[in-house]
Formats: C-alpha cells, structure tokens, sequence
C-alpha cells in the first residue's frame, strides 16, 4: 500500500512540473513576442491609399497589404531619403486629433531646403529624382491640404529643421502629409516599412 501512495505522489508532482514547465514556456513566449513587438519588429497593415502604387491601402484590414516595420534600424543609422517610415502622430496632427501612426516616404533630411516648382520636388535647388516610385505624370502640390487648419507648410520655401524629416505619400493627389502640416521629429518615428508579407502573391522587400 505504502507502495501505491509513493507512485501516486510520484505521478502527481511529475504532473505538476509538466504544467509549471508549460506555464513558463507560454509565459516566456509571451514576454518575448512583446519584446520583439516593442523592440525589433512588428506587423502593421495598410489604412489609407496615400501610398499607392507602391502599398495598396484600405480601411478593411483583410484587403490590405500587410508589412513588417524594422524598429531596430534607426537606433544604430540615420533615415534616409526614401525609406518608407512608420510614424506617431505629430504635435500639429495631434492637435487636429489624429491619433494612429501614419506610414509616408521621407523625401527631405534635417538641414536641406525643399520647395515645390511646377508640380516638382526640389531639394537644395534641385529637382528631386523620384522616377522609381512615381510616375512622371504624378504632380506634388498643395491643393491636396484642404483638410488642413493652417497654411501649406510647402506652400513657401522650407529649410528641414535638425533631427526631423519631410515626408510625402506616393500617391501624391490622396495623400495628407508635410507638404500639408510640416515635418516629422526623429522621436516620432517607429520604424522602416521593410518587408510586404501579404497578399501572397505580392510577398517582397519594400523600396
């Protein structure tokens, strides 16, 4: 008898230790998919169509071009003109109750002038060269910043002010962006859109 009891405990704590291993597993799994969320990398989808053609954007997320945002890049590198960024609200968007993270193309860095002339982007005096993400019947102007509740920040000759950046969507006759309401800090931004991993069969890198 003194048998059966000593197997039933036996049977009973290895149990035991099979559901505390379990429970720190999920646990750590947890824990490590919200570390990666907040640190490395994390899925987002596509709202808006202001990024088209490059990311076709809608506001039902089954339809959406889903993307993989690098949260780890820009704590060791500067962005660049034209990476595809993942941003929080600026104060004046706040200000106009925007509340969820925008996705544009940085067009123009902390110290450069950038200005519009008959439809065109020019950096420093120079036409910007944007070929490979838009067609050359795409103008940029500043009629699209109706919804706006101040002047066209591009409405007039911009210098970039330090540590932030002028973003633009590549769909420039649908798109809210700095050519509207100004620029974006360096702490606003979340992230590098990399990577498209839906639909299937459009899987790929983004430039």
């Amino acid at each position: 008898m003194q048998n059966q009891v000593s197997d039933n405990n036996s049977a009973q704590q290895s149990d035991n230790s099979w559901f505390a291993e379990l429970a720190r597993t999920v646990v750590l799994s947890i824990v490590l998919a919200l570390g990666i969320r907040t640190f490395v990398a994390e899925a987002r989808w596509i709202p808006s169509g202001s990024m088209e053609p490059t990311l076709n954007g809608t506001p039902d997320q089954w339809k959406a071009d889903k993307i993989i945002v690098d949260k780890l890049k820009y704590r060791f590198s500067r962005p660049l003109r034209g990476d595809i960024v993942v941003f929080s609200p600026t104060q004046t968007l706040q200000n106009e109750q925007y509340k969820d993270a925008f996705i544009k193309r940085i067009v123009a860095l902390p110290g450069e002038k950038v200005q519009l002339k008959d439809g065109q982007v020019y950096i420093n005096n120079e036409p910007l060269k944007e070929l490979s993400y838009l067609s050359s019947e795409r103008r940029t102007e500043i009629d699209v910043c109706t919804s706006a509740t101040q002047q066209a920040y591009l409405a007039q000759p911009q210098t970039i002010p330090p540590d932030s950046y002028l973003v633009l969507g590549d769909n420039r006759n649908s798109s809210y962006d700095s050519r509207c309401w100004g620029v974006v800090p360096r702490e606003n931004i979340i992230g590098r859109a990399v990577l498209r991993f839906w639909p299937l069969n459009n899987i790929g890198g983004l430039n």
